[in-house]
């Protein structure tokens, strides 16, 4: 599914493959990890709007200012990265590092299935 389609929003369509998910740890004892998404845009491709999937034991804000300065960055982030995009993952953090491992592949798979054209990250 492209961003700008006439059909569904993106926005809505991203919203509804992560509330597919749920996290067993979700504020349990220990749970100090996060799954984060960011928003992507590079003009020069065929879809220019997309979304990384990341896991972190820090603030997601915090990760997200590291990829932009090159620190264990993912290039996708520090090149085309614009933003979090806190309410596609607030339901599901924090969580245990082990769960956050396992989402952060799951949620990229459903945003992936539910059409969304440009996903990176999820590994």
């Amino acid at each position: 599914m492209a961003f700008h389609d006439d059909g569904p929003r993106w926005m809505d369509v991203a919203l509804a493959a992560a509330r597919t998910l749920s996290a067993t740890t979700r504020k349990a004892r220990r749970a100090k990890h996060s799954v984060y998404v960011a928003l992507l845009r590079d003009p020069t491709r065929d879809e220019p709007w997309g979304m990384y999937v990341g896991q972190t034991g820090r603030d997601p804000d915090l990760r997200f200012d590291q990829h932009k300065d090159g620190y264990k960055a993912s290039g996708a982030v520090r090149r085309f990265g614009v933003r979090l995009l806190p309410e596609l993952t607030a339901h599901l953090n924090p969580m245990r590092a082990w769960e956050a491992v396992d989402l952060e592949e799951a949620l990229a798979e459903a945003f992936r299935a539910a059409g969304i054209a440009w996903v990176e990250g999820g590994h």
